[in-house]
């Protein structure tokens, strides 16, 4: 099988613009919107969309991906910018606000859910991981306890953002998780 050409300067730009188009209608919460809403809010015909992407459900899906991947990049820049007590209570807001695009997707993505599609099983896996990272650091800091997992925290941040989507949810969101967050600091923080 010969090697992927590269995509095109003009292919990449639809790509992306696509992407967005669709992003930015499931945070506007339009769930139901239309493929041919989202091809012209991006400023392409359906044709290009579809050349990008197969079916409605595999744009939702990249879109998810790509969230993630955002997500999971953000803990090494946390940490360059913060101390890695600071870059944890950051990166638990940032998945706060991940579940906010989530609600907006909720039914699209119910129906990923309902296949086969292992887009969930690897972004639980990396989050869990991103999380790892970050208590690791605070923990080796004195800052953070050492007796909590990635996975344990990705589960509680879970049950947080698994909240009914209310006026306010967000909001009641992020005071839970800056309680969650204060239960994760180590009091006592150990001398070098």
């Amino acid at each position: 099988m010969p090697p992927s050409r590269p995509m095109r300067a003009d292919a990449r730009r639809n790509r992306e613009a696509l992407l967005s188009a669709a992003r930015q209608a499931f945070l506007d919460a339009d769930t139901d919107a239309h493929v041919e809403d989202i091809a012209r809010n991006a400023g392409v015909a359906i044709g290009t969309l579809y050349r990008h992407f197969e079916t409605r459900e595999a744009l939702i899906e990249e879109v998810y991906r790509k969230e993630v991947d955002d997500l999971c990049a953000a803990p090494g820049d946390l940490l360059k910018e913060h101390t890695p007590e600071e870059a944890l209570r950051r990166f638990l807001l940032l998945l706060v606000d991940h579940a906010a695009v989530g609600k907006g997707m909720s039914s699209v993505l119910e129906s990923i859910m309902a296949t086969d599609s292992p887009v969930f099983d690897d972004a639980r896996t990396r989050m869990a991981r991103a999380l790892s990272l970050l208590l690791d650091a605070g923990s080796t800091a004195g800052t953070i306890r050492d007796d909590v997992t990635g996975s344990t925290l990705l589960r509680a941040l879970g049950g947080i953002c698994g909240m009914r989507a209310t006026d306010g949810w967000l909001v009641e969101a992020r005071q839970i998780t800056t309680l969650l967050f204060d239960g994760l600091r180590n009091r006592t923080p150990q001398s070098p």
